[in-house]
């Protein structure tokens, strides 16, 4: 079985460079608070340091 992270919007990207703003979209987070689950990747992680003062991370 294929490892996954839990992904949760913790802070609004509203203030955030346009860039940012993306990469959460991308993630397929729209609203605070809301976890999706993302294979464990090196596209994923990257994404994920991108923006990480954004997100909470979990793994599974």
């Amino acid at each position: 079985m294929a490892k996954t992270l839990k992904i949760t919007l913790v802070k609004s990207p509203i203030g955030a460079v346009p860039k940012n703003k993306k990469t959460v979209e991308a993630l397929g987070l729209r609203k605070l608070h809301q976890t999706v689950e993302k294979p464990d990747n090196e596209a994923v992680r990257g994404m994920i340091h991108q923006v990480q003062h954004l997100i909470k991370v979990e793994e599974n």
